[in-house]
């Protein structure tokens, strides 16, 4: 397998002007989730141009697509995200993940045939919010696939990123207008079941284990100043080790919630704006062989128990087949994700050096698995059932 690492390494070196033209200009057009529609293309166009049979709008999803190509019997998806979060644009780097993904791809249709793979890089839209990786697993697109990857990036090096589950709320109160000063005792305010719901989010954290996170902001908390606010709503976030988790720890945020409408005489109405999250569960296998391709190509890795946690829809695709989700340090610190300053690392050298670098790495991942007899028999033979 040699030489297929070399020519797949060799194709990536020939698209490197392309793939990082394309990692800034996403990033240069910010758009948020289920609405990439610029990003969409630009990738589309790319991986076709390259020779990969392009599907655009799979599972239904008018920003999603499906690039693939080669016959052989070992099918690995690799998993492009390109939306951006809102103010602060590409901050988390999904311009980069999406440079990768198309690099992996145009380079293991290189040697598909010649390996024993069919690879497809699969445009998932909305990973920021709105699990489109959920849609597409909901609606049939990953079927037949035997493993999947993506690289992120971050400030450190990780073969196993952290992952928890997650879930995001919308929270809505409906109290009774009335004039502040002259009529308040007529007022039901809404705003006020906020204050009490985050006062009671705030005491009941001393009781959350150290890795459940809430948090959350005010998308509207009244009119005017004079006016006892009628109403009033919310996004909050709540997570956990894993989904069994997140439903102890969401049913305690929805009673402090609720005691806002106790408090107040509010109405209140919560509900969740997609599927939970999941968490990550990394094969360790095809993990190890990705730290070992990527050391090979001079990165150094960071593994200390002590990195901060993020949620991702993949972690859904990893409860489903074999899944690995490594980070990719852009030398971005102090500056980390979610971070103005972390979008603007994402079109340095060091991001440059990154797109090259993950895009050979998952490529020589794949080539491996292909390679290596048993834990190709493994990912043929379908996932084991989770313990």
């Amino acid at each position: 397998m040699a030489d297929a690492k070399q020519a797949a390494r060799e194709r990536v070196e020939r698209a490197r002007e392309e793939l990082v033209a394309l990692s800034h200009r996403i990033h240069a057009h910010p758009e948020l989730g289920f609405e990439e529609e610029r990003a969409c293309a630009w990738l589309c166009e790319l991986l076709a141009g390259a020779g990969l049979e392009v599907e655009r709008g799979v599972g239904d999803l008018p920003t999603a697509f499906a690039a693939r190509a080669g016959a052989g019997p070992l099918r690995v998806v690799v998993c492009a995200e390109y939306d951006a979060l809102p103010g602060v644009g590409h901050a988390c780097g999904h311009n980069l993940i999406a440079a990768m993904a198309a690099g992996a791809g145009i380079a293991l249709a290189a040697v598909a045939d010649d390996v024993g793979l069919q690879v497809t890089v699969l445009g998932t839209p909305a990973e920021e919010g709105g699990g489109g990786k959920i849609l597409l697993l909901r609606r049939g697109v990953f079927a037949g696939a035997h493993a999947a990857m993506m690289v992120h990036p971050s400030p450190y090096e990780m073969a196993e990123m952290p992952v928890i589950a997650v879930t995001q709320l919308r929270v809505a109160y409906t109290g009774k207008e009335a004039h502040a000063s002259a009529y308040p005792h007529l007022g039901v305010n809404a705003a006020d079941a906020l204050v009490v719901a985050q006062t009671a989010i705030g005491l009941l954290r001393q009781h959350l284990l150290p890795g459940d996170r809430v948090h959350g902001i005010v998308t509207h908390g009244g009119d005017a100043p004079n006016v006892v606010p009628a109403h009033t709503t919310g996004t909050w976030m709540v997570r956990a080790a894993s989904l069994q988790q997140l439903g102890e720890v969401q049913a305690k945020v929805t009673r402090c919630f609720e005691a806002g409408a106790l408090a107040t005489g509010a109405s209140l109405e919560v509900a969740e704006d997609h599927e939970p999250y999941a968490e990550m569960h990394h094969d360790h296998e095809l993990a190890a062989v990705y730290r070992r391709n990527a050391e090979a190509l001079g990165r150094g890795f960071d593994e200390r128990p002590d990195r901060g946690a993020g949620s991702t829809d993949m972690g859904n695709v990893s409860l489903a087949l074999p899944s690995i989700h490594p980070t990719i340090g852009i030398d971005a610190l102090p500056a980390v994700n979610h971070q103005p300053e972390f979008t603007a690392k994402c079109v340095t050298a060091a991001a440059d050096r990154a797109v090259v670098d993950g895009a050979v790495a998952m490529a020589w991942t794949a080539i491996d698995a292909a390679a290596d007899e048993p834990l190709r028999a493994r990912l043929l033979a379908g996932p084991a059932p989770l313990g």
